[in-house]
């Protein structure tokens, strides 16, 4: 049974379609009804359904505007335009939202229903193709051409010419256009988790991740070491516009039709095939940020400072600490070193190759910490490095409890400074709300424009150290100042809505009434009368 709320200023036609059309029947439920744009946008968020069926033309937001906006926080919703407008302008706009259907009124009952059956089955077809067994199949030849692109990075010396060659392979195999230019990459690494916090990737699930991917730009997706790795091709513009909208998509789609979670890591946007393995280490060494209890999208750019240590290949061992500095626990990072160091006792490894190994590891434990915090907090570290005033260590078990102790506070210091980051770019957001409130523009987009993060990161940090949305404390802000200002000055309500944010004053109304329960004339009347 697929959910959908139903959007149309006209309340009788509103109520009219809801109660003359067999929802069930055609195995739909309405969890939901909006008499305008803004309103919809709330209910979308707050019911995540299936399907918006929504007018072209209503009050404070359009049908288009509300497509855009639900692009944005819930891209995998399907979309239906029902409108009075023949207007072939309203249909081009709806195109570039991926709109399911659009359909003119008047329209009868049945002819809804008949739409609706139609929706019901492409969406269905989605759902199968998601979730279809066999993966689906590219070009072997091209898999083989990028795979060791994106993995090995044991791959020459970077040069203008190697680079064209690279392009040029890739024209061939059919990855580019030979008319494109000016293109960039990102990479995505992706793994799935079932509701017990088990690891449940597997080959064919690339598939998924390509099915949603091929809306938004070329691409090619492949399963390995234990991941789904996407390579994203296209111009920078397009990147920044889309890869948080991407991973919410990615996101979303897999909770409501395959019952799981993702992890997934986002690189930097690079430029040049060559620089490929750079941005796969860094969708790596991103998601290594996630932990079982907590998926969801992590950005690189988000987490680490640019410039940070230029990454190699390195051992497993490097790769498996490093994780476990970013997300593991105290018990797991000193038991994976008891069996790191007790192998090399075992295996009676000699000193000077232990050595070598140790500048390895402490190297691994530097560059994740420099990565994170500032260069005086990393002096201090420096203190506690087992390479300190020390040539060969007398024994196995010495070096691993200078490590030891050298990797957990190492740990403690990222753990303590991912909190205060992420409470300082949340501070910075709720001052922002404070300060520019009475701005018409001020979203959560522009918010994260100036802090320099993505929205996804900085809906999720509000989120979390609040407890509201974004679009809860603006309009709580707007609303309270709306209220202190009726009641305490003599300004007229347009006066009372310009200087809070809103252009539209019958919207500003709306927002107020449903907020305090009663108008802003009745607000201000009351409190006189009192």
């Amino acid at each position: 049974m697929y959910t959908i709320v139903i959007a149309d200023d006209e309340m009788e036609l509103r109520q009219a379609l809801i109660r003359r059309i067999d929802w069930e029947n055609i195995g739909f439920q309405v969890v939901g009804e909006a008499e305008n744009g803004a309103e919809a946008l709330e209910l979308v968020e707050k019911l995540e359904p299936d399907l918006l069926l929504t007018d072209v033309r209503m009050p404070f937001m359009s049908g288009i505007d509300l497509a855009r906006e639900v692009r944005e926080i819930r891209p995998n919703i399907q979309i239906a335009f029902l409108s009075g407008y023949d207007d072939f302008t309203y249909a081009q706009q709806a195109i570039q939202y991926n709109i399911i259907s659009y359909m003119l009124k008047p329209i009868s009952a049945r002819e809804l229903t008949e739409e609706l059956k139609k929706i019901k089955k492409k969406i269905d077809d989605k759902f199968e193709a998601f979730t279809k067994k066999t993966a689906h199949e590219e070009e072997q030849a091209l898999i083989n051409f990028l795979m060791p692109l994106l993995l090995d990075s044991f791959q020459g010396e970077k040069s203008k010419e190697r680079e064209q060659i690279l392009c040029k392979e890739a024209i061939e195999k059919g990855f580019l256009k030979s008319d494109q230019e000016d293109l960039y990459y990102t990479v995505l690494v992706t793994s799935f988790w079932d509701e017990q916090g088990k690891n449940c990737t597997i080959e064919t699930r690339a598939n998924a991740i390509h099915l949603i991917l091929d809306k938004y730009m070329d691409h090619i997706c492949f399963y390995a070491n234990g991941r789904i790795v996407s390579l994203l091709s296209s111009t920078r513009l397009e990147l920044e516009k889309y890869l948080h909208i991407i991973v919410e998509d990615i996101s979303q789609s897999v909770k409501r039709i395959m019952n799981l979670s993702v992890s997934i890591g986002v690189s930097r946007i690079v430029s040049g095939l060559s620089n490929c393995h750079e941005a796969y280490i860094e969708a790596m060494d991103a998601i290594s940020y996630s932990k079982r209890s907590d998926q969801g999208a992590y950005f690189i750019a988000d987490i680490e400072r640019s410039g940070s240590f230029d990454q190699e290949a390195v051992q497993a061992s490097v790769n498996e600490i490093e994780g476990l500095l970013r997300s593991g626990q105290e018990e797991e990072l000193s038991g994976y070193l008891r069996g790191l160091f007790g192998q090399m006792e075992q295996k009676e490894v000699p000193p000077m190759n232990m050595q070598l190994v140790m500048v390895q590891l402490v190297a691994a434990v530097f560059r994740v910490t420099y990565a994170v915090v500032d260069s005086e907090a990393v002096m201090n570290l420096q203190r506690l490095s087992p390479l300190q005033g020390q040539t060969f260590f007398e024994n196995v078990q010495e070096m691993q409890e200078r490590y030891l102790t050298f990797c957990l506070a190492a740990r403690d210091l990222v753990t303590e400074h991912r909190k205060k980051s992420g409470s300082v770019i949340c501070d910075k957001a709720l001052a922002m709300i404070e300060r520019q409130y009475m701005d018409p523009e001020l979203s959560l987009n522009s918010i994260s424009s100036v802090i320099s993060v993505t929205p996804n990161y900085l809906s999720a940090l509000i989120k979390r150290l609040t407890g509201s949305t974004f679009i809860d404390l603006l309009t709580k802000k707007r609303m309270d100042t709306a209220k202190k200002l009726l009641l305490e000055t003599s300004m007229k309500i347009r006066e009372v809505s310009e200087k809070c944010g809103y252009n539209d004053q019958h919207y500003f109304s709306y927002c107020f009434k449903k907020y305090e329960g009663v108008s802003p004339n009745a607000c201000r009347r009351q409190h006189e009368e009192g």
